[in-house]
C-alpha cells in the first residue's frame, strides 16, 4: 500500500468509525431523554444531555478529520495534519460544556423537591452503560489502529457517557433503597459525574496540546524508526534523530554517521537510501530529513 493509499484509508477509517458513534448516540439522546422525563430522573437526563453533545463534538470530528486528511500545498506545506488535535480541543469544550450544564441543573434540582425515580430507568441505565463502554472500546481500538489523539478523544467522550450512566445508576438505587429523603441521591449522582467529565476533558486537552506542541511520540516508535535506520547500507551510526507527528501523519529528522572520507555525492546517496528505507517501511512517516555526519 502506497502513503496516499494509506492516509485514504485512515481517513475512511476514522469517518466510518465517528459516524457509528453518532449513530449510537443519536439513538441514546431519544431513550434517555424519554425514560430521564418519564421516570422523574434527572441523572438521566444529564445524561441524555452528555449524549447530544457526543453528537456534536462527533460532527466536528468529522469535519476535522476532512481538513487533516487534505494534501499539502502551497500555504501548507507540511500538509493539514494539525487540525486533528484542533479538533481534540474541540471535544474538549464539548465535555465542558456538558459537564458545566449538568453542574447547574444539578444545583437548581437539590433546590427543587421532586419524587423518587422510577425503578425501570435503571433497566435503561444498565443497557445504556453497556451499549456506550462498548462503542468507546470500539473506537479506542480504532483510534490507537491509525494513530488518532482526536478518535480517543472521543472514545473517552462515549466512556465518559458510559460514566455518567454508571453513575446515575448508583444514584437512583440509593434513592430507591432509601425511599423518602432519598431522593436526592440521583442528583449527587449527576454532579458526580460531572466531576468525573471535567477529568477527562483535562486529560483529553493535554494531550491535544502536547501535539499542537510537536511533542515527541512514544519512544518505541522512535527507537523502531532508529533500528530501520541503522540496517541502511553504509550508515556506521546515528546521533540525533527528532520525529513530530502531524495529524496522522509523522515527520523525521535524523542525523547519520557515516565514513568522512566518501564523497560528497556518496554521502548524498546514502541520505536518500536512509530517507526511501523509512519511508517504504513506515506508510504513516510522510517526510524524512537526512542529515550526514562524517567520522
Amino acid at each position: 500500500m502506497n502513503r496516499e493509499d494509506h492516509k485514504i484509508l485512515i481517513g475512511k477509517t476514522a469517518r466510518r468509525t465517528t459516524l457509528i458513534g453518532i449513530g449510537t448516540s443519536f439513538l441514546l439522546v431519544l431513550v434517555k431523554g424519554v425514560a430521564g422525563v418519564l421516570g422523574n430522573s434527572y441523572a438521566l437526563v444529564a445524561d441524555a444531555i452528555e449524549s447530544l453533545t457526543d453528537i456534536f463534538t462527533s460532527s466536528m470530528l468529522l469535519v476535522g478529520f476532512r481538513v487533516a486528511s487534505r494534501p499539502a500545498d502551497k500555504n501548507h506545506p507540511y500538509g493539514h495534519g494539525k487540525a486533528e488535535p484542533i479538533t481534540s480541543l474541540v471535544v474538549v469544550l464539548g465535555l465542558v460544556g456538558a459537564a458545566t450544564i449538568i453542574v447547574v441543573e444539578s444545583f437548581k434540582n437539590l433546590r427543587t423537591p421532586h419524587d423518587v425515580p422510577e425503578p425501570f430507568t435503571l433497566v435503561v441505565l444498565i443497557a445504556v452503560v453497556i451499549s456506550k463502554e462498548l462503542i468507546a472500546r470500539y473506537i479506542q481500538k480504532k483510534g490507537k489502529a491509525v494513530e488518532s489523539n482526536a478518535m480517543q478523544a472521543d472514545a473517552f467522550h462515549h466512556r465518559s457517557d458510559a460514566i455518567t450512566s454508571a453513575a446515575a445508576f448508583i444514584g437512583i438505587s440509593i434513592a430507591l433503597l432509601g425511599g423518602k429523603g432519598y431522593e436526592y441521591a440521583d442528583d449527587y449522582a449527576a454532579l458526580l459525574a460531572s466531576g468525573i467529565i471535567y477529568y477527562n476533558a483535562f486529560s483529553i486537552g493535554k494531550t491535544a496540546i502536547r501535539e499542537l506542541m510537536d511533542e515527541a511520540p512514544s519512544i518505541n516508535f522512535i527507537e523502531e524508526v532508529r533500528e530501520e535506520a541503522l540496517k541502511t547500507e553504509k550508515v556506521l551510526g546515528l546521533d540525533k534523530s527528532f520525529v513530530r507527528k502531524m495529524g496522522f501523519d509523522f515527520y523525521v529528522d535524523i542525523h547519520v554517521l557515516v565514513d568522512g572520507k566518501i564523497t560528497v555525492a556518496e554521502g548524498h546517496q546514502i541520505a536518500h537510501a536512509v530517507k526511501n528505507r523509512l519511508l517504504n517501511h513506515f506508510p504513516a512517516i510522510q517526510d524524512v530529513i537526512v542529515h550526514i555526519e562524517p567520522i
